[in-house]
């Protein structure tokens, strides 16, 4: 017998933040086949959270995710203990499960390790990457202007992603990369909330680190991905400060 895998959902409401009530007011999301539904589970549960379906402080019910996602509760209950050991999800005595509210301190240090990571990373790729693979850049740089020009913040996100994921792919790195990648999905949660603000800055700054890299500059490569991570680092903690004083 096969077992079901999730199809992620995308965002909803068009990138905007959605509270309570996303999941009752959305088209239920069905399970295909065939990977270990636990996994399946747990992987789509990140998702919304990644992608603002599931916002930070809401409460989660299991049926209503059960429900939304065409699975039993079983999986569910697992999948938010998991998450609970894993900083998504917080689990609390006679209230139920919540998505984790990230502290400043926690997107701080996590945002500063990856600063170190991707800085060596740029390094590398500049030394590594051939016409084809500039070319490359160049394609997922033009994804990122056209969401920025479009206004699409979930477009943001994932174009931010996937030209940083095909840097560190090309730095050849494979300790490097498997570090990379276990902070990279915090990453693009940290990084929703300032897509909008960072918005053209961010892809100005990405074009000079890829030509940089073009150039084969190692040194300038680092520096201006050293400059550019530390620089979303400080939007995010603009952002936070800014929600701390309208509260």
């Amino acid at each position: 017998m096969n077992e079901p895998v999730i199809q992620l959902p995308e965002s909803m409401g068009g990138g905007k933040r959605g509270g309570r009530g996303a999941l009752s007011g959305a088209a239920t999301q069905r399970v295909e086949r065939p990977a270990p539904l636990r996994e399946a589970v747990h992987t789509a549960l990140i998702e919304l959270i990644i992608n603002g379906t599931l916002q930070p402080g809401q409460h989660l019910v299991e049926l209503e995710l059960a429900q939304y996602l065409g699975v039993s509760r079983q999986p569910v209950r697992e999948a938010l203990q998991r998450l609970q050991t894993e900083g998504w999800v917080d689990l609390r005595p006679a209230q139920g499960a919540f998505v984790h509210t990230p502290t400043e301190e926690e997107a701080d240090q996590l945002l500063s390790v990856r600063s170190v990571l991707e800085t060596h990373s740029a390094r590398l790729a500049a030394a590594r990457a051939g016409e084809a693979e500039i070319a490359r850049l160049w394609e997922l740089q033009q994804d990122g202007v056209r969401a920025v020009e479009s206004d699409d913040a979930e477009g943001m996100v994932e174009a931010n992603a996937a030209l940083h994921a095909y840097i560190t792919q090309l730095s050849g790195n494979a300790v490097l990369a498997e570090h990379i990648a276990l902070v990279e999905r915090r990453v693009r949660w940290y990084y929703r909330p300032i897509a909008r603000p960072r918005g053209h800055d961010a892809w100005n700054e990405h074009a000079e680190l890829i030509k940089a890299i073009a150039a084969h500059d190692t040194d300038l490569a680092s520096m201006i991905m050293n400059r550019h991570t530390e620089r979303t680092r400080q939007a995010y903690h603009d952002q936070r400060t800014a929600e701390s004083d309208q509260a």
